[in-house]
């Protein structure tokens, strides 16, 4: 059927008009990750080959006049960089944007399902009123003890739920005790296969107006030509079939890190 015409809150429309800027950063901008198991990282491997190259003068241009990298941020990415597995982490122009969407839609409640080393987790903490917080959802404890000395350094450690056990298991917690539509954002990044699921009980727990933001949505490129025995890149490209036709949502699909999508919930 045809998609109907639908109205969004106001925050989510000036919201929408942001991502004219973001969509031609992320032309130039991008993030790689390694082949994780390798190194004991989690994950699948993947082709060392991004789909929108991070490096040139351009993109470096793009930096120099727009990221504003708190202090303790950049202490973390650095910290970040010199792990066996630091190319997991987001882009931060890209986590620079979650933080601006954080605080356009003066959230209060957050969602993060797979947080790493917690860059992405203390930028959004960042923004976040006194009050607000993160239910920080992952499964290795390990690496985010890398970052969690900085939250606390940053003050902003009682704002950060975190939660070391399967991201669906919190999630169906959540809503057992009356969270549903409570949330106004959340950010998925974790083990790929479970994205329709980690989507679909997002959807249930995000308020209307509210924004999920998907990464890796195009996963090297590979979602051009997704492999039969290549579940992740089926389980990726599933969604992003599912979210073209979802009437629930109104979307934004950016080339920004390995791509980012953002789903508006109706």
């Amino acid at each position: 059927p045809a998609m109907p015409l639908f109205s969004v809150p106001k925050e989510v429309a000036v919201g929408t008009a942001m991502l004219g800027v973001a969509f031609a950063t992320g032309m130039l901008a991008g993030k790689r990750r390694p082949a994780p198991r390798s190194r004991g990282c989690f994950g699948t491997p993947r082709s060392s080959k991004t789909v929108i190259g991070k490096s040139g003068p351009l993109w470096q241009y793009i930096l120099d006049h727009s990221l504003r990298e708190h202090p303790i941020l950049k202490k973390l990415r650095l910290l970040t960089a010199d792990h066996p597995c630091g190319k997991m982490m987001v882009s931060c122009d890209q986590a620079q944007l979650m933080a601006n969407l954080v605080k356009l839609i003066k959230a209060k409640k957050v969602i993060e399902i797979g947080v790493f080393t917690g860059y992405n987790t203390l930028n959004m903490a960042l923004v976040l009123p006194d009050n607000g917080r993160v239910i920080a959802c992952d499964i290795n404890e390990d690496y985010v003890k890398i970052g969690k000395p900085l939250w606390k350094e940053a003050g902003v450690e009682h704002k950060i739920d975190l939660r070391i056990k399967p991201a669906i298991q919190t999630l169906d917690e959540l809503l057992a005790s009356g969270e549903a539509e409570t949330f106004d954002f959340a950010f998925i990044d974790a083990d790929k296969e479970s994205y329709n699921e980690y989507y679909e009980k997002c959807l249930r727990l995000i308020k209307k107006g509210g924004i999920i933001a998907i990464d890796n949505v195009l996963w090297s490129g590979r979602v051009l030509k997704p492999r039969k025995d290549d579940l992740t890149t089926q389980s990726i490209h599933h969604l992003n079939e599912k979210l073209l036709r979802d009437a629930r949502v109104n979307i934004s699909m950016l080339p920004m890190g390995d791509g980012v999508t953002l789903a508006f919930k109706l």
